[in-house]
């Protein structure tokens, strides 16, 4: 669709303006020039080439049943479906305009403070009659969460989107984490059945209505953990915190209507919508009695694919400062339409899958109390067993949340304190003391001691392999990130021998088409390229595209991630052209879908000024790092170490131009800071002191550039050894500077 104040589609919905835009496409704001009404319409964006014409075919089939479903809802409380259709290859919506906020965002215009308690119940209210019309028509929602609850400017409320959601999968934007293409919604609003797989009808709607309300009443969601793991778990085995601990002056009916909305399995639940309408009605003039905890005794084991999920989120995260709702394929067409994922350093293989999303200001409110008032209870608390390990819990959440806000010191200090407690208490091989481990060993690794990190990942994966075996999801984790902390050191043929050994008991366990499978054959392909198999590198890269194209989708950060790695490939086996042609459409994709200043985005703009200077392009690549560093300086200050990435390659560009004392004074510049952020050895510190002795031999300063080289070859031998490929290239560049030497002499 073109950005148009003109643009008319089936000759009747005149497109003003975009008012929404995400992953698979656009939200306008509309005028049906028929009815002279105002409308919106969501277009879907045209599909990628990946799709034959057989699969189009039934995708737009699926398309027109799904939205025959939505458009012949008729409630009070839903969102009025009045078209859709096809226009040029674009599948469309239109729909009725909302003028008010979805429940995200009031909880975000109230800085995620909880709502007042008749605003919670009135909303509950309203949600509940709705869903009780759409259960009677055999309709179920599937995605109920607070992006898509309406609070209209008349304080009435409509759900958003139904049916609409199921449609995800078929286009790919929905994760398929099973072979039978189950849709994934967003951990922290979904039912235990969904989670297994199981069966879903109406009442896992309510479970879901449970976890908003939950969160509207205090704020936080009913398990508000820092990965998917913990919050899968909670949803499965733990019993929610009562809401009136979080909040007392909430009515205790309130209360237990909640708690038996979150029950375990559907027959704890009330048994339909209208039955919970009428429970809220009759509590406004009474309470309940006090609440029964649900047991779990069972359920089942969460299934293998529940590891390889995205963390999640609550209603609101922050980035850069600003409310966003971060990137979710399951919100694609029923939430904001706007994004974000957790970022990738150039040249690097993504994150860890445990990575944590930012959780902003409420993650502060979460750690710092606890942090700071909760003693080491091995030393100060004289208590029953229970007791301890309930404190110990409360400590390893702070932790967590000490993370989630970047404080890595204090969070890994902390961490340190919980493993040696847990040890004590509940012994060094308890599930509970490994993950402690393990979170430990990741703040370690955030922190840039990949050495301890290394040591602290290798001890829980053998404490794992001994409980859990050596197959056990948990156990593959471990060893995983042992294998990245590996290539952290540099020691990427140590690294390539683990990922191979996983990738095999992920291919067993999993199957080759599995997401944990395939983020571990990614970074295989990152340590190929390492080692110097550039071309296995580069097909085992396509593959794994391929692969992540056809379960997620051409636009998943999953699959732009593996894109990347692809154009990293091309570029070093020589491909120039075509790796700068690959990064550019990644960097396109990202600039639509995350916006032209995310992270990703800029990741790829940097990747593809690298393959513009190879090309001799060195004007354009120096001005497009000058954008870049104008954007890493706004985003994260001059300081960050992508802004001296991008600085960097200013500076290696002002050379190519032969504009040599200006790249001196950048490389120096640049050097001087890496020392100061990240060590004097660390990597790029050394990459910019190199930097600096290219460019003092260009002006003829052989004697400064050989003390340079010396110090790069002195700090690569000393961290890699002799024999390392770096520090042998370190050797070559100080033999050259002293045979320039001896020219001179």
């Amino acid at each position: 669709m073109a950005d148009t104040d003109t643009r008319l589609i089936q000759g009747r919905y005149r497109l003003h303006e975009v008012i929404g835009r995400g992953g698979m496409g656009e939200v306008w704001r509309a005028t049906d020039e028929s009815l002279g009404r105002r409308v919106a319409v969501k277009c879907l964006r045209p599909l990628g080439q990946q799709r034959d014409p057989a699969s189009l075919a039934v995708l737009r089939e699926r398309f027109r049943r799904e939205a025959r479903v939505a458009a012949a809802l008729q409630h009070r409380g839903i969102t009025v479906v009045h078209d859709f259709g096809e226009s040029d290859g674009v599948l469309f919506l239109v729909m009725e305009l909302l003028d008010g906020r979805n429940l995200s965002q009031l909880l975000a215009d109230n800085r995620k403070r909880p709502l007042p308690v008749a605003e919670v119940v009135d909303i509950a209210e309203q949600v509940a009659d709705a869903l009780a019309y759409t259960h009677r028509q055999g309709v179920v929602h599937r995605d109920l969460k607070p992006a898509n609850i309406v609070r209209l400017v008349d304080g009435a409320v409509k759900i958003c989107d139904f049916g609409i959601a199921r449609l995800g999968a078929d286009i790919g934007f929905t994760s398929r984490l099973t072979g039978t293409g189950i849709a994934m919604g967003t951990p922290h609003y979904m039912s235990p059945e969904q989670i297994g797989g199981g069966e879903v009808d109406h009442r896992s709607d309510l479970y879901s209505l449970g976890c908003v309300l939950y969160e509207l009443a205090t704020g936080v969601p009913p398990f508000d953990l820092g990965d998917t793991w913990a919050i899968l778990i909670g949803h499965r085995d733990n019993t929610p915190a009562p809401l009136r601990s979080h909040r007392a002056e909430l009515p205790g009916y309130l209360d237990l209507v909640v708690l038996d909305l979150l029950a375990k399995t559907p027959d704890g639940r009330p048994s339909d919508a209208a039955v919970l309408r009428d429970r809220l009605a009759s509590g406004r003039a009474a309470s309940s009695p006090a609440f029964p905890f649900p047991t779990t005794a069972g359920l089942p084991a969460l299934p293998a694919w529940a590891l390889a999920m995205g963390t999640g989120r609550a209603a609101t995260t922050t980035l850069a400062g600003r409310a966003t709702l971060p990137y979710d394929p399951a919100t694609a067409l029923t939430g904001e339409w706007t994004g974000a994922v957790r970022p990738t350093r150039p040249g690097q293989p993504p994150t860890p899958p445990h990575e944590r999303v930012q959780a902003g200001a409420q993650a502060q409110v979460d750690a710092q109390p606890l942090a700071s008032a909760i003693p080491s209870p091995v030393a100060s608390v004289h208590g029953t067993a229970p007791e301890l390990v309930a404190v110990l819990a409360g400590r390893h959440r702070a932790g967590l949340g000490l993370g989630r806000l970047g404080r890595w010191e204090e969070a890994a200090d902390l961490l340190r304190t919980v493993v040696r407690d847990r040890a004590h208490v509940l012994g060094a091989d308890h599930p509970d003391t490994l993950a402690s481990g393990y979170e430990l060993a990741f703040a370690l690794a955030r922190l840039g001691r990949p050495a301890e990190a290394l040591r602290q990942f290798g001890t829980v994966a053998e404490g794992r392999a001994r409980t859990l075996g050596t197959d056990h999801p948990e156990t593959l984790a471990a060893r995983q990130e042992t294998a990245y902390a590996l290539g952290g050191l540099g020691r990427h043929i140590e690294a390539h021998a683990v990922y191979e050994a996983v990738l095999a008991a992920r291919e067993r366990a999993m199957g080759a088409e599995h997401p944990d499978t395939l983020r571990c054959r990614h970074n295989l392909a990152f340590t190929l390229g390492r080692i110097g198999r550039v071309a296995e590198a580069y097909a085992t890269a396509c593959e794994v595209a391929d692969a992540r194209a056809r379960l997620l989708g051409a636009e998943h950060p999953d699959t732009l991630a593996t894109r990347h790695e692809v154009g990293h490939a091309l570029g070093r086996l020589g491909r120039w052209s075509d790796a700068l042609a690959h990064h550019r459409e990644v960097a396109d994709v990202r600039g639509t879908v995350l916006g032209p200043d995310h992270p990703d985005t800029l990741a790829a703009r940097y990747e593809v000024g690298i393959c513009l200077g190879r090309l001799g392009r060195a004007e354009e690549a120096a001005a497009l790092y000058r954008e870049l560093v104008a954007a890493r300086t706004e985003a994260a200050g001059p300081d960050d170490p992508e802004t001296l990435r991008a600085r960097h390659g200013l500076g290696v560009n002002l050379g190519r131009l032969g504009r040599w004392d200006d790249a001196l004074a950048e490389a120096r510049a640049v050097c001087d800071a890496r020392g100061r952020v990240l060590g004097a050895d660390h990597p790029d510190t050394l990459v910019s002191r190199r930097e600096t002795a290219i460019a003092l031999g260009w002006l003829g300063r052989w004697t400064e550039a050989l003390a340079e080289y010396r110090r790069v070859t002195e700090a690569r031998t000393r961290l890699l050894g002799p024999d390392h490929p770096d520090t042998r290239s370190a050797r070559a560049d100080e033999t050259h500077c002293r045979e320039r030497l001896g020219g001179a002499a």
